[in-house]
């Protein structure tokens, strides 16, 4: 069994789209523990026209997302699932989030996603977003999945 899930299997994990899929691909996970995956940081990224047009920075809000899309990549997964429209996988708490690194056109971000705790719907992850061995920024993250029917 592959545990590379390509840019295909990704979007099947995650509801996403550009311009906000923020995983380009999975390089391992091994399910209800970790996964590593990769987001490319390419200059034609929307986000890049304002911020700094003199000096284009990928925002630290969407490292944070990034982190946060593989944490829904590994517990889809995990659960051999997938999003559909009466739920959404969502982000609901942030802790110790430390941002260490710049982050700009041309740089790999390397996503990687350990699972901590799972209590009922909610999921608790470590991540860290690093460029080569550098980290970037890491992060506690707490995810839930929550019905939104109408």
């Amino acid at each position: 069994m592959s545990r590379v899930l390509n840019i295909q299997e990704v979007m099947q994990h995650l509801p996403h789209r550009y311009p906000f899929l923020l995983v380009d691909r999975v390089l391992d996970w091994a399910p209800n523990d970790y996964l590593t995956a990769i987001k490319n940081v390419t200059f034609n990224e929307p986000y890049f026209q304002g911020h700094f047009p003199v000096r284009p920075i990928m925002p630290g809000v969407l490292i944070t997302e990034a982190m946060a899309q593989a944490t829904g990549i590994l517990a889809f997964a995990s659960q051999g699932d997938k999003p559909n429209d009466d739920s959404l996988y969502m982000l609901v708490g942030l802790d110790d989030v430390s941002f260490r690194r710049i982050v700009e056109p041309g740089d790999q971000l390397t996503l990687h996603v350990r699972q901590k705790r799972l209590i009922r719907n909610l999921g608790i992850f470590e991540c860290e977003a690093r460029v080569g061995d550098e980290v970037a920024a890491s992060a506690t993250i707490k995810c839930i999945a929550k019905d939104v029917t109408a």
